[in-house]
């Protein structure tokens, strides 16, 4: 296809990357009538249905997906020539943003954020605490950090490191309850519960505590309140090695009791081939969480 339009591929980069018209249009500073013209026009041009509407948002066909990484390396090469044609092609700036879990969100990621944010003033870093698998594909997020391994072969997934968590329980708690440390010496003791719904019993009962519904002082699903009812003393949970080492105030419990085991995952989308600040704060993050 000869002479694609800059301003129709414009269109189509930003309703792709914001799923609305409307967003795309403000973005552009556009009304939304001029900006849907447009993404029907590289449409007719092409050939092609690029997005199907999903309500009010504009959802990318396969063949959208296809182009889109196209349109980005477009996209980044448009704007690598206007740095460099005003000096500026060694800058570095934007919002960048990456999900990770409430535990990892809270006490991992905000000293890496500060230090990043010192060597890359112009990079502003929105952390999205969610416990929940973020689509990178739908774009709600630039970079994940994940305990799975992602199946989706469009994304690009990075392997960091396993991590362990063990059981911990309050010096206070210690001090009433003693210090148990086997597996049996946790059969009539309290925990912190997660969900009412038996899941993270069994998960318990896998990892070979005897324990029942009985067991449970209290639940919360949210790690982060989750590890302060631990703090508080309302009883036993577990919490990653490097969160509770630097946790005031909390001895590890049930040592004999073997850790728990999981993998680090560093996730993007493949706009880290062409775009420089989310590649900046990949490899920082694979440095600082490796």
């Amino acid at each position: 296809m000869n002479n694609l339009d800059w301003n129709q591929l414009k269109a189509f980069l930003e309703t792709a990357e914001t799923g609305s018209l409307s967003a795309a249009a403000r973005k552009l500073g556009l009304t939304q009538p001029t900006l849907s013209r447009q993404v029907a026009a590289i449409e007719q041009r092409m050939g092609v249905t690029l997005f199907e509407r999903v309500g009010k948002s504009m959802v990318l066909t396969t063949t959208g997906m296809d182009l889109l990484e196209h349109a980005r390396a477009m996209g980044a090469a448009a704007e690598a020539l206007g740095l460099a044609a005003t000096g500026r092609s060694q800058a570095v700036g934007g919002v960048v943003s990456v999900t990770a879990s409430d535990a990892v969100a809270a006490y991992l990621l905000p000293p890496l954020v500060k230090q990043l944010r010192e060597q890359e003033p112009g990079i502003a870093i929105e952390l999205i605490p969610s416990n929940a698998l973020s689509d990178l594909l739908r774009r709600e997020a630039d970079i994940a950090i994940r305990h799975v391994k992602p199946e989706q072969p469009e994304l690009i997934a990075r392997f960091i490191r396993e991590a362990t968590a063990h059981f911990y329980a309050s010096e206070d708690w210690v001090k009433t309850h003693g210090h148990p440390r086997s597996a049996e010496d946790a059969a009539h003791l309290p925990f912190v519960g997660s969900d009412r719904q038996g899941r993270y019993l069994g998960y318990l009962r896998m990892h070979g505590l005897p324990v029942n519904e009985s067991n449970f002082s209290c639940y919360v699903d949210h790690t982060v309140a989750h590890w302060a009812l631990v703090q508080k003393g309302l009883g036993i949970g577990a919490m990653m090695e490097e969160i509770a080492r630097d946790t005031p105030g909390v001895v590890r419990v049930l040592d004999d009791v073997p850790p728990i085991r999981f993998p680090v995952w560093l996730v993007t989308h493949r706009e880290l081939r062409t775009s420089r600040r989310i590649r900046v704060v990949f490899e920082a993050l694979a440095e600082g969480l490796g």
